[in-house]
């Protein structure tokens, strides 16, 4: 098994390619080693002095380290955890386990909020190791969650700011901006 690696923008982060299928079309943001139960692989990753989150994508996994440890050291620590992983046969994410998204009818504005996310956002924040989560439109306002690289990433308020904002609202005249929440 050879599994790629790719840096990202935020120097914590390192984005791992498996070159095989992590959470299909799902997506799990692991903060912290008490979240990560419904996942074998956040499980074992955690399991790593100096990891701290790991969010897994469709076909990547991305790690975030201590700023004191370095990368040297855990990358190698770090691949072979995820392909002793693999080779267990374990599942990556329980049965059941993937988040949710809101159901119902939503308006047709939140419609093409999510079009938008999803068509012109997602596929470049996942190919910086990360995802970007719809979390709700009320008052002119959208709410967004940063999640895998992107979370507590330097450059992630500016994405927000002067990219998703400026392109929401240049497609949808009532947003009127956007909020970063957890």
């Amino acid at each position: 098994m050879f599994i790629q690696t790719e840096t990202t923008p935020n120097p914590s982060t390192l984005k791992f390619l498996p070159g095989r299928d992590v959470a299909g079309s799902a997506t799990a943001d692991f903060a912290d080693a008490d979240s990560a139960g419904r996942s074998p692989l956040a499980v074992r990753l955690f399991g790593i002095d100096g990891v701290t989150r790991v969010f897994l994508g469709s076909d990547f996994i991305s790690v975030a380290k201590r700023d004191e440890a370095d990368w040297t050291v855990l990358k190698p620590i770090v691949l072979g955890a995820i392909m002793d992983h693999y080779t267990s046969g374990a599942e990556t994410l329980a049965a059941g386990a993937a988040g949710a998204e809101s159901s119902g009818a939503d308006s047709e504005i939140v419609t093409q909020i999510k079009e938008l996310l999803d068509t012109r956002v997602r596929p470049s924040v996942a190919a910086d190791g990360g995802d970007i989560i719809f979390r709700g439109f009320e008052n002119g306002i959208v709410y967004l969650h940063m999640q895998g690289s992107c979370s507590g990433c330097p450059s992630s308020t500016a994405t927000l700011r002067y990219g998703i904002e400026n392109m929401l609202r240049h497609y949808i005249p009532e947003v009127e901006g956007i909020e970063a929440v957890e």
